[in-house]
């Protein structure tokens, strides 16, 4: 699982870090059981404070989809896959509305909407 974030980005680095394990569990990149980085190696890696990591774990652990395993680390759960497959379609769901009411704002029509989706599908 290789994680990425971008500071142009809006969405807060926590956030995004957050979302992209669950979006790795989701996808099967990540199983139950699996370990994620330690804070301080996802730190050193993504270049970010030890705190932004914690807070990004505090969030997975709060959803359900980490757990402290003693003197190993940070796991997936058993629920996981189920919790990230839903959460990835409320985070879906939410950049889908946000998409569409910038482009009723824009004054485009549905049809409109359907197309540029469908031109951008992967096929």
């Amino acid at each position: 699982m290789t994680i990425r974030v971008r500071s142009d980005s809006p969405d807060p680095i926590y956030e995004q870090i957050a979302g992209q394990v669950v979006f790795a569990v989701a996808g099967g990149d990540l199983a139950p059981g699996d370990l994620i980085p330690s804070v301080r190696d996802l730190a050193v890696q993504l270049t970010v404070n030890p705190n932004t990591v914690t807070r990004a774990f505090q969030e997975l652990e709060r959803l359900g989809v980490i757990e402290p395993r003693r003197g190993l680390g940070m796991a997936v759960t058993p629920d996981a896959p189920k919790l990230c497959r839903n959460r990835r379609k409320e985070l879906i769901r939410d950049r889908v509305r946000e998409t569409v009411r910038a482009a009723a704002s824009a004054g485009l029509q549905p049809a409109d909407v359907h197309k540029l989706i469908d031109d951008e599908w992967p096929k």
